[in-house]
């Protein structure tokens, strides 16, 4: 009897269905496993003094290093980590013999000191350099647990800095017999911080910052004679070595040291050792300055100054000016006192940062350049690069002016050194105008009358040191830009001293990671177009640069992957850009992905994509950066599976200049990028080929704080989201009235209706876990419908292959049954 009760709930139940319009079963497409099986190179690397390239790839959760050497290209793998384990590989680099190479295993430990280990290994975690030999005689082996190795030019031996001291360990494969040749003892110990060990041309001697708190030397270690020298020592900041070709100079930058009023340290007591003027007690401590963050400049105290923070390595109050002093004691107002040299340290004459050249075997150093008082266009020198006579430095901020870090960093939404304006301008004179883009200047450093020469005239976007290279002989400065090209990247060329850039890429792919190879004939890319994949490609340049002319391209051979077994390549649309508008008024680019078997007529479910960053652009192509060239895979699968699929590519990212990715009241001062996804949802509502009530979004990261805005916001847009390691409380405000709890999804959690599905790894760094287990709580309490995904010891994006099919799996059944499984709303 109870048996029969069930089959006529069910027969009734299917009665009701089949009664009203439903959409068509989804057709037999290839699976997501399929659309992320193909290799992937993710980093590629060229020697300086033969034509050999490395890279490193990912293939389904297995890592492994690569070369390939001229003339034939082809592909020697080096390492065998044939598992699915959850340990990265990054960092590749090769010696400039190109005779071996090494790479990062493992990642840096989190909050609690502890490295990832997603698949749970008993033997722990693993973090190290490892090492190969490009012959691919021996295999890899590891060499030291150690981060950022200096690798020596003949590929012999490694440096790194630990607890501010350089060590340095043998590369072979046979185990050293000395402590200080497996990189367990420190190599080179000195008073003060050391950082940024640099090898000369010819491997015998060692550059390195000594920082001393107030102060920092350049010191040169003598490998033969196992001895220092300081370079014209003084009370100043001097960072950034760079070795001239004949190993016999180093070049560096020089700031002032600090002045009283920025010295911080907490002293003694006694007569010669009193606190610094800028030293505060808990007690006493202001809340700081720029804005209230906290501990103002001259709050940073001894342990911290001495921490190089600047991008050349320099503590941080050696590349700021002086703050307000701090407070003399409780209730006692800041003394004042603007007598000249006590606050803001400057050189005489007014200037701030001149470069040096240092004989090594004398130490004598005599200033070449300086700049000019209230410089500013060489207040400061990042990211720098020395082609013979001349530094090449970025102005400006990279990632379209929004600061942060490199490929996967993070960097601060709507603010950094987004600011940037037009250089240039007489102090006093108007605001100019805010130049959009990244520019790249060269400055001949050994001719004290010369200005800086700007290299990067096209407008367009330089995202980070990643996407730029100089040539071996330093005639050429190669560049990634999306000049010409708003929606992609291509690989760009100037002459080092100046002169009309040309574009080296081009057609409809996307190049980044530009290596020129030591002969000037090749050019190496990662390389990729809307239906292939990440891959090695290789330019034959078909004429060297000149003086005034940059080198223009031929054909690209694709060196890497030489096949792509059961990857879908015919299953994939090519995107459209579609350009939407935002309440605001704001012009918003999009992807739009329609599925092949589209037809006339049809309403189909439509999903939205939201990238993560916020610093990020999406392209109709696969994307350089690991998720997201999953992502857009993925975006092409859905396609597949009938689904209309748009990306979004809101406010806040990179890409489309700096005002773009820099606008107000944004994030938690507002949340108005949101309006940009609203915009989105609509569009696809008034199209005739999409359901209008058969919406959903998906995305990672910032993605996931924006999935679930839009649920919680517009349940009736959105009707099913994926939400990945999404945050959901902007700042730490619970009052209903502040502007970062308004910004944020809870604020408007009672309107959200649609059911979500919820993932991420509770070893996430990047976003807190206890945003997920804050939000599950407030779901559960209105009865909002979840699935909830827990990745134990896995991180912001999974380092495990298995979990990522797991995961789409799991999308696949969630969006299948909240949206293509829903009712069809009928044609007007």
């Amino acid at each position: 009897m109870r048996i029969l009760t069930r089959l006529s709930v069910v027969s009734i139940a299917a009665a009701a269905f089949l009664s009203r319009p439903v959409a068509s079963a989804p057709p037999k497409v290839p699976s997501y496993q399929q659309f992320l099986s193909p290799a992937s190179p993710q980093e590629v690397v060229a020697a300086r003094k033969v034509d050999r390239v490395a890279w490193v790839d990912y293939a389904e959760g297995k890592r492994n290093a690569y070369t390939a050497v001229a003339p034939l290209f082809a592909p020697v793998r080096l390492t065998n980590f044939l598992k699915d384990d959850g340990i990265m590989m990054s960092g590749i680099k090769i010696s400039d013999n190109g005779s071996t190479v090494v790479f990062l295993r493992g990642e840096g430990p989190n909050r609690d000191g502890w490295s990832p280990n997603p698949s749970a290994d008993p033997n722990g975690f693993e973090h190290a350099v490892w090492a190969a030999h490009t012959s691919g005689i021996g295999g890899a082996w590891r060499v030291v647990d150690a981060t950022n190795p200096e690798l020596a030019p003949d590929g012999s031996a490694i440096l790194f800095v630990k607890g501010g001291q350089i060590f340095r360990a043998k590369v072979t494969p046979v185990k050293p017999a000395t402590e200080v040749d497996r990189g367990e003892k420190a190599f080179i110990s000195e008073w003060g911080v050391q950082s940024d060990p640099k090898y000369s041309p010819d491997g015998r001697k060692i550059a390195f910052v000594s920082t001393r708190t107030d102060h920092s030397f350049i010191v040169v270690y003598d490998v033969a004679t196992r001895s220092v020298k300081y370079m014209s020592p003084s009370v100043d900041f001097d960072t950034m070595p760079m070795w001239l070709p004949d190993s016999k100079h180093v070049v560096f930058m020089r700031r002032p040291g600090l002045p009283f009023g920025q010295q911080a340290q907490q002293g003694t007591g006694g007569i010669g050792l009193p606190a610094g003027p800028a030293a505060q007690t808990p007690a006493t401590a202001a809340p700081g300055g720029r804005g209230g963050r906290g501990g103002g400049r001259g709050n940073r105290g001894a342990a911290q100054a001495a921490a190089p923070t600047s991008a050349e390595g320099a503590p941080a109050a050696a590349v700021r000016a002086a703050a307000a002093p701090a407070a003399q004691g409780a209730g006692t107002p800041a003394v004042i006192n603007n007598s000249p040299g006590l606050m803001q340290a400057t050189f005489k004459g007014g200037y701030t940062l001149a470069f040096y050249k240092a004989d090594v075997t004398t130490g004598d150093a005599q200033e070449t350049w300086h700049n000019q008082p209230s410089d500013t266009l060489v207040a400061n020198v990042g990211n720098a690069h020395l082609a013979g006579d001349l530094v090449i430095f970025q102005f400006g901020g990279g990632r379209g002016g929004g600061g942060g870090g490199g490929r996967g960093g993070r960097g601060a939404r709507g603010g950094g050194t987004g600011t940037a304006v037009a250089p240039g301008a007489a102090p006093g004179s108007p605001t100019p105008p805010v130049d959009e883009w990244d520019r790249y200047y060269a400055l001949n450093v050994m001719d004290p009358s010369t200005r800086p020469v700007l290299l990067t005239t096209t407008d367009g976007l330089i995202e980070d040191r990643t996407s730029i290279a100089v040539s071996t002989d330093g005639k050429t400065f190669y560049y990634c830009t999306n000049a010409k090209d708003i929606e992609r990247r291509h690989i760009w060329a100037v002459p080092a001293g100046g002169g009309t850039p040309a574009q080296i890429t081009t057609g409809e792919g996307v190049e980044t990671y530009p290596a020129p190879l030591a002969s000037g004939k090749y050019l190496a890319t990662i390389s990729a177009s809307w239906n292939m994949p990440q891959s090695v490609g290789v330019w034959k340049l078909a004429t060297p640069g000149t003086e005034g002319s940059a080198a223009v391209a031929a054909t690209q051979k694709i060196i890497f992957p030489t096949s792509r077994p059961g990857f879908p390549m015919d299953a994939h649309v090519k995107p459209e850009i579609v350009i939407t508008k935002a309440a605001d008024g704001l012009e918003i680019h999009n992807q739009l992905f329609l599925p092949a078997d589209l037809k006339p007529g049809e309403r189909r479910p439509a999903i939205v994509f939201v990238h993560g960053g916020p610093q990020r652009q999406m392209m109709p192509a696969y994307h350089y950066m690991q998720f997201y060239h999953w992502a857009y895979g993925i975006n092409e699968w859905l396609a597949s599976q009938g689904y209309i699929v748009m990306s979004i590519n809101y406010r806040l990212g990179i890409g489309y200049g700096r005002s773009f990715r820099t606008p107000g009241n944004t994030g938690a001062g507002g949340n108005a990028e949101y309006q940009d996804v609203v915009a989105g949802g609509k569009y696809l509502q008034t199209r005739a080929d999409v359901d209008p009530n058969r919406i959903g979004i998906w995305g990672l990261s910032y993605g996931g704080l924006l999935t679930s805005e839009a649920l919680a916001r517009n349940s009736d847009i959105f009707k099913a989201g994926v939400d990945l390691a999404g945050v959901h409380l902007e700042g730490s405000s619970l009052d209903p009235a502040s502007v970062s709890y308004k910004s944020s999804a809870i604020s408007a959690i009672d309107g959200w209706k649609s059911p979500v599905l919820l993932i991420q790894g509770d070893d996430d760094r990047n976003v807190a876990f206890q945003q997920m287990t804050g939000l599950v709580q407030l779901l559960r309490q209105r009865d909002v419908y979840y699935e909830l995904i827990v990745f134990p010891d896995d991180v912001h994006e999974s380092l495990l292959h298995s979990r990522w099919i797991y995961t789409l799996g799991r999308m696949e059944t969630f969006l299948h049954k909240f949206l293509w499984e829903l009712p069809m709303t009928a044609s007007k």
